[in-house]
């Protein structure tokens, strides 16, 4: 029996009955925010034990039916992904190593006991949500379609074994700036919660991370920061990534750190990236742990100038100023700075059609 891993291009369509308004439409590109508004579709495809990936289908944006029982609301079984969709100088559509999300979807699939989606499946979903969205796209500078994939649990059965139903959805949001403070460099605030143990689902980027970074990330914002950063679970001394973010670290030398991908950080597609683009540049990067003692010690000295964040939502941010229980200490001139710039200048260049690409990163979709 053909199934949708044969064949990842077949899906039935079903028509908008009431599509957004142009003019409504056009308002929300002005001026999109980050995850507020949401475009006409979105693309699901359900999974079960009998059929495999069945039933793919582009349709209009709208609730997702679920039994009170299902597992997804029980036992957390739910993963996502976050990725961009640019529109190029020469009007067409492109996304940015759509491939490396797939990969990292499966990685998360296979932690929390999920069924792994074919890559060409994953990617063929977005492509058909790009497509029928394609007047989304914000009219902001540098903005952007923000794309979530996501799959939950759907079986209706309260015994504590992985679900033999799943549902995956692809939904779209049109993005302009991350950061609602709109500074040039974004202020950070130690936490004393961890976001991860060794063994745990760190590594994975499933929704648990996320409720569980909540708390203290409203801390951080009661007390006037941006973000939050999260130290490791045995020792608490040593630097992981922020609530959604991964770090680097630039020094006077022109040598890079960054935190290395131990089970408890999920691996960045643009901390991936920036990592080849910075050593193409003849930078240094290393892949070490580093300490927020060391870092503050760092700082204070000049040794470090320039620390900045990275992630798909926010692509590159420069961090200015970090403040924990013990003190605050200040990063370099406190503002963006120049080999943070020149790394952020390049890729996004590349995302957005204005470079060439010499990495094979661009995914154009017909």
């Amino acid at each position: 029996m053909a199934t949708l891993a044969d064949s990842p291009s077949h899906f039935a369509r079903l028509p908008h009955p009431a599509p957004a308004d142009a003019a409504v439409r056009a308002e929300v590109l002005a001026n999109p925010g980050f995850g507020s508004r949401f475009t006409d579709h979105m693309v699901t495809i359900d999974w079960d034990e009998g059929q495999g990936w069945h039933n793919a289908t582009v349709a209009p944006y709208g609730p997702i039916p679920l039994d009170p029982a299902a597992s997804v609301l029980h036992y957390a079984q739910e993963i996502f992904e976050g990725l961009k969709a640019y529109r190029h100088p020469d009007g067409s559509m492109a996304l940015f190593r759509p491939e490396a999300n797939a990969a990292r979807f499966n990685a998360s699939a296979r932690r929390l006991a999920m069924p792994e989606i074919p890559e060409a499946l994953f990617v063929s979903a977005i492509e058909e949500l790009v497509r029928a969205d394609a007047a989304w796209f914000p009219t902001v500078e540098g903005g952007s379609l923000y794309l979530r994939p996501f799959m939950i649990a759907t079986e209706a059965f309260l015994g504590v074994r992985p679900a033999k139903q799943y549902k995956f959805v692809v939904i779209a949001s049109p993005a302009g700036n991350y950061f609602k403070s709109g500074a040039p460099a974004v202020s950070i605030w130690v936490s004393d919660y961890t976001r991860a143990a060794p063994g745990g689902t760190g590594a994975a980027k499933c929704g648990g991370n996320y409720a569980a970074s909540l708390v203290p990330t409203a801390e951080a914002f009661a007390k006037g920061h941006d973000q939050v950063l999260f130290l490791d679970a045995a020792e608490h001394k040593w630097i992981e990534e922020l609530g959604g973010m991964n770090l680097f670290f630039v020094f006077a030398d022109g040598s890079l750190l960054t935190p290395p991908l131990s089970g408890t950080i999920l691996a960045g597609v643009t901390r991936n990236s920036l990592i080849q683009l910075a050593r193409e540049e003849g930078l240094s990067v290393r892949e070490e742990p580093y300490s927020l003692a060391q870092w503050a010690d760092d700082a204070r000295s000049g040794k470090l100038i320039e620390a900045f964040a990275c992630g798909t939502a926010a692509v590159v941010t420069p961090v200015g100023k970090v403040a924990g229980r013990d003190g605050e200490f200040t990063i370099g001139s406190g503002g963006p700075g120049q080999i943070t710039g020149k790394l952020k200048a390049r890729l996004t260049a590349i995302q957005r059609g204005e470079e060439a690409d010499g990495h094979g990163w661009v995914h154009r979709i017909g």
